[in-house]
Formats: C-alpha cells, sequence, structure tokens
C-alpha cells in the first residue's frame, strides 16, 4: 500500500495495489474509487484533501492486535 499528496493539486491518492485502472467512479463528491477489471479497488483519491483531512501531510500507521 502506497499513500501519495499532491500538496499542489490537493489530492491524497491511497493506492492499494499496483494493478491496471479500468474504471473510476465518484462514490460521494470528492471521494473517487478505482477499480481494476474484475472489479476489485485498485486506489481511493481524495479531492480537496486539506478540506476533508486534519493534516495530509501527517500519516500515522497502526496494526491492530492479531486475534487469537
Amino acid at each position: 500500500m502506497k499513500v501519495v499528496y499532491n500538496d499542489m493539486k490537493d489530492i491524497m491518492t491511497i493506492v492499494f495495489n499496483d494493478g491496471k485502472i479500468a474504471e473510476s467512479d465518484e462514490e460521494k463528491p470528492g471521494i473517487i474509487l478505482d477499480y481494476d477489471a474484475s472489479g476489485n479497488v485498485v486506489s481511493l483519491e481524495i479531492l480537496d484533501a486539506k478540506r476533508q483531512i486534519i493534516n495530509p501531510n501527517k500519516i500515522e500507521y497502526e496494526l491492530a492486535a492479531k486475534a487469537g
């Protein structure tokens, strides 16, 4: 997984895998999901990121504890 923030365009992209994008759909205003040919989500784009994310320049990553 990769997270890219473009400060000039104010777009945050979260890439889940390197699949080729076959289709994009704006699920909600400013939220775009990109799909591969099989319908799997490839990436998520957040437009006007500064308006929707507290600090798009800072990323925290947390692993949840394994069950069991």
